[in-house]
Formats: structure tokens, C-alpha cells, sequence
């Protein structure tokens, strides 16, 4: 029997399949643990559903989604689609998280190929490795992969080809899985590494540019989906539930629920999918802290024989703290952006001036019709509106720093190939204009003069940078810097790898400013449609003295705008940055249109 049901089982789940995918999705579960967890959740669903409808149904209660379907037959459609997609979404999971964590190492593999190049003239292939698997700021879900080869050569105690082969099986990215192949065969044979990996790179930035070519295809599909079953749905039903109430059969309040629940559900099942499956436009902005041991060694003292100056730590601490806050007031948008903190405080600030002119009556003086629903909308947005600014701002930012690295690199190459030292060039170009990135090469160049080297005061400009993409531009420098004087080889491949990811970075945006004029137009046409059914519609059957009260329509109708429009807007930023925060500007607009319509243009019908 238990033979059997092993048969069965192996017939219905690809156990190797699943296997591999919690191994490549990093998963710390075995595949029976899973499995029993699958149907635990999927027994649970099936038990819960089942109370829910026997005590609706033994209160007296129906389900009515359509009112053409009837209520048996809509609980057996509900129970066949509830049970079925716990088990199916479990079990499918894995294979979504390690679909995703391939499109990132593919879009990450050349950039670690290259920091891989920039060391392999010094260090061996285990050092190399070791040096990826610490960059893990830098290099994402590669780093994550050369971190088991790192744990199985220091905790397994296995030889670096053993551990290498290893990771080939349990990867989920072809790309990453050819490349550790062709690396091991070319060490054992005696080539040249450097060479290779240089090939390499060039090679798996074609492959990357495939591969967000590929992503672009899943953001127009679900943005396909999105507009149409989210967006004409409800379109297609306003129409429809007019012409009903011509004949007075029906009213668009029994398809609120459904809309207004329907919306929501949607649009968190596809956010869900798109962080999964694909990397988010990167604004994280991180700094460490840079200890300094240029011009003596730490200080070694024994805490129960030294006497310990409370006092100067607190009098240090304070001044510390000074220093903080006169940085902030002399930077202040700088440091308003670089911390969301101080934006929710804002948005917390506005949100309690809406609550409280709303408490007071003055909302209802300016807004006569839907006050209720018109103080929702301020709401939201007065608590959007700080965090939009910062989270904008910080895009501005990113995007003039990046756009201004290639130019920093290739003059101080330029300025390197005549035979200028480093410290020359860099007080040289902190000289010339080169925008936001220009107050961090004064400072720089200031730090060289007060003695710094010149790899201590790069890495302290890319920590108070704080940005991926120039921290592995200027770590390339500086591990270069530390095994060779020729530089000039190694800033041009630095140079084309951030004109790299530049191009990728706009291609992704045309690509999906597509999508998001898509969304505005979908909106634009249900806020039109909504116009001319409650305006034009209607008046033309007054004059056959038809008279239609729909205000209740109306009322349903700004209800589906406020909650499409907040929706569509986060869509709009999923599409185009992967990202929630940079939907708030779309909603925004969205929820202050609807505003506009409903309360001043069609309020008064």
C-alpha cells in the first residue's frame, strides 16, 4: 500500500522538479516538509471555507455573486476555485521565487564576471570567489550562489571544483551554471583566466539584454491582463447595469462588492508576481561606516585596568549628534530624501490636518457633494503626497549621480593615460562642473589633501554615495588600484559596464512608459464614460419625460474610481519601476481627477 501510494504520488508531483526549484529559490525546507505543508494548508482552506458556508447557510444567508447564478451552485464554483488555488499557489511558489532569482543573477552575472576580471591577475580562484560572496551589496543573488560555494569549501570541508559543481546543479540560472562549467574546464587546463573572464563579460551583457527583453514581455502581458479585466471590466458593467436600469431591473450596488474587492485582490496578486519574478529598479541608498587605520594601529586596552571617561564619551556623543543635525540643516533635501522617516512624519502631519477639517465642517463647505468620499481621497493623498516627494527626489538624485559617473571615469582616465597620478586628477575634475556628483569629488579631493590614500577616500565617497551601481564602478577602481598602476585598461572596463547598465536602465523605462500611458488612457476612458452616462446619457430621456433617479448609481460609480484609480496608479509603478512608491504620483493624479469629476462636474446630478 505505502508502495502504491508513493507510485501515486510520483505520478501527480515531478519530486525532482520540486526539489530543485526550493534549492534554487533558497528555501530552507525539504521536499516532504513541503509537501505536507501543501496539503495541511490546502486541508485547512477546504475546512474553513466549509464552516463559513454551513453557518451562512444555516443562518439564512446566500451567496450571491451573479444574479443569474444560483446561490448551491455559486458556493461549488467558489469551493472549486479556493481549494485548488491554495494547493496550486504553494506549489507553484518555489518556482516563481527561483524563476526570479534567475532573471537576477542573469542581469547581475556580468557585472560580478567583471569585479571577477578586475581581481584575477593577483588573487586565485578562491579568493576570487570569496570576494564576490562578500560583495553582497553589489552582486544580489550572485553573491548568494558563490556563498555556498564558500560554505562548502570552509564548512564542508570540500575542494573548490567539488563545491563548484555542486552549485551547477542546484542553480537555477542556465547562464550562471554554463559559465561555473566553462570556468572549471578552463582552470584545470592551465588558461588564462583573465582572458576568459574578459570574454565572458561581453558575452553576458548580451545575454542580460536578452533577458530584460524577456522581462519586458511579462510586464506587457500582465499589464494586458491588468487593462483589461480590471479596468473595461468595470466599464463593461457600469454600460450594462444603465441600460438594466432603464427597465428597472437592476443597480450596479450588487456588483460593488465584487468590483470593489475584485479591484484590490487583483492588483496585490500581480504586485505579488512582479516582485518575485523581477528585480525593482534599485534606489536603495547604504552606507557603512569606514574605520580608520591608515596612520596607526587600533588601540589595545584591557577594560578592568583602564579608567574609562564617561564624561568625554557623552560630551563626544553630543558633539557627534551636533554634527548630525547642522549636515541635515545645511543638506536639508538630501537628508529628507535618504530617510523615509521623516516623510511619514509628514504625511502623518497633513493627514491630521484633513481629518480635522473634515471634523470641523469645512470640507462640506468646499465640497457640497460625496464629502465622505472626497475626505477619503485627501486622506490618502495627504498621506502619499510626503512620501512621493522624497521618494522622487531620491530618484532624482540616483539618476543625475549615474548619469554623471561615466563622465567622472572616462576624464579620469583620460587624465591617467597623460601621465597624471590619481590625486591630480581627482583635485583636477572636483574643479570642473560635473553636478550633484561634484560636491562629493570636492570632498574627496579634500580628503587626499589632508593625507588620505587614494583607495581610503574612494571608498568613503561610495559609502556616503550609498549607490549599487557607483559602488561597483569605484570597487573596480580600487582593487585594481591595489594590484596594478595600469589603470587606464581597468576604468574603460568600468566605464562600459556602467554604460551598461545605463542602457538597460532606459530601455526598461521606454519599454514600460508604454504600459503606464496605457493605464492612463484606460482611466481617462472609465472617468469619460462615467461622465457621459451620468450627463448626456441621461439627459437625452428627459426629453420623453423619462425621469431616472441614479444617484445611487453615481455614488457606486465614484466609489469603483477611487478605488481603480489608487490601484491603477500603484500599477502604473509596478510597470514601470517595479516599485509601490513610485505608483504614489499615478494615484495621486488618478484620485484628484475622480475627485474633480464627481464632485464639480457630475456631482449634481
Amino acid at each position: 500500500m505505502q508502495t502504491l501510494n508513493r507510485s501515486f504520488l510520483w505520478t501527480i508531483f515531478d519530486a525532482e522538479s520540486l526539489r530543485k526549484a526550493l534549492r534554487g529559490a533558497h528555501m530552507p525546507v525539504t521536499y516532504p516538509a513541503y509537501l505536507r505543508r501543501i496539503f495541511l494548508a490546502t486541508g485547512s482552506a477546504a475546512a474553513v471555507y466549509l464552516a463559513v458556508v454551513t453557518y451562512l447557510t444555516l443562518a439564512g444567508y446566500e451567496i450571491m455573486l451573479f444574479s443569474v447564478i444560483p446561490d448551491f451552485t455559486t458556493k461549488v464554483i467558489l469551493f472549486l476555485l479556493i481549494v485548488p488555488g491554495v494547493f496550486c499557489v504553494l506549489y507553484w511558489y518555489p518556482f516563481l521565487v527561483a524563476q526570479g532569482r534567475k532573471t537576477k543573477i542573469d542581469l547581475d552575472l556580468p557585472y560580478a564576471i567583471t569585479y571577477m576580471q578586475a581581481l584575477s591577475t593577483t588573487m586565485t580562484l578562491c579568493e576570487i570567489v570569496r570576494r564576490v560572496y562578500d560583495e553582497m551589496d553589489l552582486f544580489g543573488e550572485v553573491s548568494k550562489e558563490f556563498g555556498l560555494i564558500v560554505r562548502d569549501v570552509e564548512v564542508f570541508g570540500e575542494d573548490l571544483y567539488t563545491a563548484m559543481r555542486d552549485l551547477q546543479n542546484v542553480t537555477p540560472s542556465k547562464n550562471l551554471e554554463d559559465f561555473l562549467n566553462d570556468l572549471i574546464l578552463l582552470s584545470d587546463s592551465g588558461g588564462d583566466i583573465t582572458a576568459f573572464l574578459a570574454a565572458r563579460a561581453d558575452y553576458f551583457r548580451d545575454v542580460a539584454e536578452r533577458e530584460m527583453e524577456m522581462a519586458m514581455k511579462t510586464i506587457e502581458i500582465m499589464a494586458e491582463v491588468y487593462v483589461t479585466a480590471f479596468v473595461a471590466g468595470p466599464i463593461v458593467v457600469m454600460i450594462m447595469v444603465f441600460s438594466q436600469n432603464l427597465a428597472g431591473q437592476n443597480s450596479l450596488s450588487a456588483w460593488m462588492p465584487l468590483i470593489i474587492l475584485g479591484i484590490p485582490l487583483g492588483a496585490l496578486v500581480m504586485i505579488g508576481l512582479l516582485y518575485t519574478l523581477l528585480p525593482g529598479e534599485n534606489l536603495k541608498i547604504t552606507r557603512k561606516e569606514i574605520e580608520d587605520r591608515e596612520f596607526q594601529d587600533e588601540l589595545q586596552f584591557d577594560p578592568s585596568t583602564t579608567r574609562v571617561n564617561t564624561d568625554l564619551i557623552r560630551s563626544l556623543q553630543r558633539k557627534r549628534q551636533s554634527f548630525k543635525i547642522q549636515k541635515a540643516l545645511k543638506q536639508p533635501f538630501r537628508h529628507y530624501i535618504s530617510n523615509y522617516q521623516w516623510s511619514l512624519m509628514l504625511g502623518f502631519i497633513f493627514g491630521c490636518t484633513v481629518v480635522y477639517l473634515a471634523l470641523t465642517g469645512t470640507l462640506t463647505g468646499i465640497f457640497p457633494y460625496y464629502t465622505f468620499e472626497v475626505t477619503a481621497c485627501l486622506l490618502s493623498v495627504a498621506y502619499m503626497l510626503p512620501v512621493m516627494v522624497a521618494y522622487e527626489g531620491r530618484r532624482w538624485y540616483v539618476n543625475r549621480i549615474e548619469h554623471q559617473m561615466p563622465e567622472f571615469l572616462r576624464e579620469l582616465a583620460d587624465m591617467k593615460d597623460i601621465g597624471m597620478t590619481i590625486q591630480g586628477a581627482i583635485h583636477r575634475i572636483a574643479s570642473t562642473k560635473l553636478g550633484v556628483l561634484s560636491s562629493e569629488l570636492q570632498m574627496t579631493s579634500e580628503e587626499l589633501r589632508r593625507g588620505r590614500t587614494v583607495n581610503t577616500a574612494l571608498v568613503r565617497m561610495e559609502e556616503r554615495i550609498g549607490l549599487v551601481s557607483v559602488k561597483r564602478a569605484i570597487s573596480l577602481v580600487v582593487k585594481a588600484s591595489e594590484v596594478t598602476d595600469y589603470l587606464k585598461e581597468i576604468l574603460m572596463i568600468a566605464i562600459s559596464d556602467f554604460e551598461h547598465y545605463l542602457k538597460m536602465k532606459k530601455e526598461r523605462f521606454n519599454a514600460a512608459f508604454v504600459y503606464v500611458v496605457v493605464i492612463y488612457l484606460s482611466f481617462g476612458v472609465f472617468l469619460y464614460t462615467a461622465y457621459q452616462l451620468n450627463t448626456q446619457f441621461v439627459a437625452s430621456f428627459m426629453a420623453f419625460n423619462v425621469n431616472l433617479d441614479i444617484s445611487s448609481n453615481v455614488a457606486d460609480m465614484f466609489h469603483i474610481a477611487i478605488v481603480l484609480g489608487a490601484f491603477s496608479g500603484i500599477m502604473a509603478g509596478q510597470f514601470s519601476s517595479n516599485s509601490i512608491l513610485a505608483g504614489l504620483k499615478h494615484s495621486i493624479v488618478f484620485l484628484v481627477a475622480a475627485v474633480a469629476l464627481f464632485t464639480y462636474i457630475a456631482g449634481g446630478v
